[in-house]
Order: structure tokens, then sequence, then C-alpha cells
């Protein structure tokens, strides 16, 4: 009986060893998907915001402090925001988001708007002289 009882003693802890090694393992896993790759996401998100910054973005620091970016300098990370005539340099980490693009971008969609406007006038046009005749 008790040779019976030790293989069982020691089956129960060979198992509960097992167990305990998957469920670090499992934890480990949750950990990663919940805490460390949302957070390499957002890291990845925040640079390539970075990298897309030019002067006239309407930006928010960390602080909420809004402005428009006068100056960027590459070398040393860091960006001058006009607010309101005052000028402030920060680290181009403290950017936290950005509000409005600049002019420029906003040019180009216009444009595309305008070429499909005059094609249907075209159209209209044709379609007049056709009644006219």
């Amino acid at each position: 009986m008790n040779t019976l009882s030790f293989f069982t003693l020691g089956a129960a802890n060979a198992n509960g060893g097992y167990q305990g090694i998957i469920l670090i393992v499992l934890m480990i896993a949750l950990m990663y998907f919940f805490m460390i790759r949302p957070q390499q996401k957002q890291r990845k998100q925040h640079q390539d915001m970075m990298s897309k910054l030019h002067k006239g973005d309407e930006v928010v620091t960390i602080g909420r402090l809004h402005g428009v970016i006068y100056s960027i300098n590459e070398s040393d990370k860091t960006v001058v925001l006009d607010c309101d005539g005052i000028y402030l340099e920060f680290d181009m980490v403290a950017i936290a988001r950005v509000v409005n693009r600049a002019e420029d971008d906003k040019q180009e969609a216009p444009k595309e708007e305008a070429k499909s406007e005059e094609k249907p006038a075209e159209n209209d046009e044709e379609s007049a002289s056709d009644d006219a005749k």
C-alpha cells in the first residue's frame, strides 16, 4: 500500500509541475498580448505621426498646449511651436496629436475635385448644344 501511495503522490507532483509551467507560460503570453503588444503599436503610430510633421501643422502637446509648428529640427529632435505669437521649443516626443495638417495637403484635394467637376460641366454644355440643334 505504501508503494502504491508513493507512485500516486509522485504522479500528482509531476502533473502539478507541468501545470505550473503551463500556467506561467500562459500568464506571460497573456501579458504580452494585453500589455506589451498594444504599447508597441501605440509607439509605432506615434513615430509615424512624428515622421509626417510639417511646418504649419496644428498640434497639441502632452501638456495640452495648442500651437502651430513654426520649424522642425530633425538633428536635435525638437520642434518650435507658434502659440499666438509666442514661440516655444519642445522635444518632438512632446507632440501628442496633430489637429490639422498644413494647407499644402488640403490644396491638393480641391484640385482633384475641380477636375472632376469640370467634366460633368462639359457634358452639360454638349447636351445644351445638342438641344439647340
